[in-house]
């Protein structure tokens, strides 16, 4: 399983994992021998990894976090915190200081809740008693410009290296989920030995290959956004310059879901290639190929337009600053949706992941091998 990147649009695949939960004959047990986690999903990941002995257990863990979330238990939005970041931006702009900001908002909420909540020595037994074969994060490191999947798995998972992307094993910690779901100029780097790594969605042109590095052959790929269409979409004319928001959204869109969609696409045309080659002839030429089944499980409606219903739901002090750029309004939600770390919000973001997964009940079940 793939758990993509997207701030608080992550909530989204809690709804398509509760579904998942439920079409299971065996709840309890993990159907996910390898699960991959970047950005937002890396959290996701992480808690599926963390109680891989009880899927049924790890699911409703997730439902009880993502149900409840507010703001505060991400970053901090209280009035003296985000004034102090102003402060030491418009400083830095000012030129009256010259030490750089790290980032827009403080997350250190974040890493408190995920080490109080996740136990990561549970990982390892977990792999040790066969309830899971192994779990990466992705992060992008900023010195090497390399995407890095960290990974922690059994004796038959080998580190690998490719152009822009390795993976590493390594015990996996609350440093990694942090460093992972950095929001560039967001959030924080974090550094992890000797690098500062950020968003592990930046820099990820192959966000499938981790899972086929790791021998999986089946994969469940959760988006955060629509997939993209064949068709042209019709070009939408507008003769007012794009927000500072609008722009902003749509960097991220393109960091987030770009190389996504390109990847499949990608892995669906060498899947073609191998079809017509003869199993036999693919093992005479030494050809390491083998077809990868893949679904895809993507929200059905935009969801910065889901966003905008939920917008007032953001403290005050982010919808002021929001606001000043041009992200309380329809055409700046984008940027919004990515930090509406809020109840109703990520309900509504379930939901529409639960019922875009019953939807799709047969295509599910049979890529899992359960009987319809």
């Amino acid at each position: 399983m793939i758990l993509t990147g997207g701030g608080a649009r992550a909530a989204y695949q809690v709804g398509v994992l509760k579904a998942v939960r439920e079409l299971l004959p065996l709840p309890e047990h993990n159907p996910f021998p390898i699960i991959c986690g970047t950005s937002a999903g890396a959290v996701n990941a992480a808690t599926l990894a963390v109680f891989a002995d009880n899927f049924d257990a790890a699911v409703g863990n997730l439902l009880e976090v993502w149900e409840s979330f507010h703001v505060r238990h991400v970053y901090r939005s209280d009035p003296i915190s985000i004034a102090k970041g102003g402060a030491r931006w418009l400083a830095a702009l000012t030129l009256i200081s010259r030490s750089s900001p790290v980032s827009l908002f403080d997350n250190s909420p974040l890493a408190e809740m995920l080490s109080r909540n996740l136990d990561f020595g549970r990982i390892q037994e977990n792999i040790d008693n066969g309830s899971l074969y192994a779990v990466s994060i992705t992060c992008s490191g900023y010195s090497s410009g390399q995407s890095v999947s960290f990974y922690q798995g059994g004796p038959g998972a080998e580190a690998w290296e490719r152009t822009q992307r390795v993976g590493a094993a390594m015990p996996l910690r609350v440093e990694h989920l942090v460093a992972s779901s950095a929001l560039p100029f967001i959030f924080p780097a974090v550094k992890i030995n000797r690098e500062y790594f950020g968003d592990g969605s930046m820099r990820q042109i192959a966000p499938i290959s981790p899972a086929l590095h790791l021998g999986a052959d089946r994969v469940l790929v959760i988006g955060t956004g629509q997939q993209v269409a064949s068709a042209e979409p019709p070009r939408i004319h507008s003769s007012l310059y794009p927000s500072l928001a609008q722009i902003a959204g749509h960097a991220l869109n393109s960091i987030f879901l770009d190389s996504l969609y390109v990847d499949i696409e990608r892995l669906q045309r060498i899947n073609r290639t191998v079809s017509l080659i003869p199993p036999d002839k693919l093992r005479e030429a030494g050809l390491p190929l083998r077809p990868v089944k893949v679904l895809v499980i993507s929200p059905s409606q935009p969801i910065e337009r889901v966003a905008v219903r939920f917008l007032h739901e953001l403290p005050g002090t982010i919808r002021f600053l929001l606001r000043g750029i041009g992200a309380m309004n329809r055409n700046g939600s984008n940027l919004a949706s990515y930090l509406l770390f809020e109840k109703g919000f990520c309900r509504a973001l379930i939901d529409l992941g639960y019922q875009d997964t019953m939807a799709r009940r047969g295509e599910v079940l049979e890529f899992l091998g359960s009987p319809a």
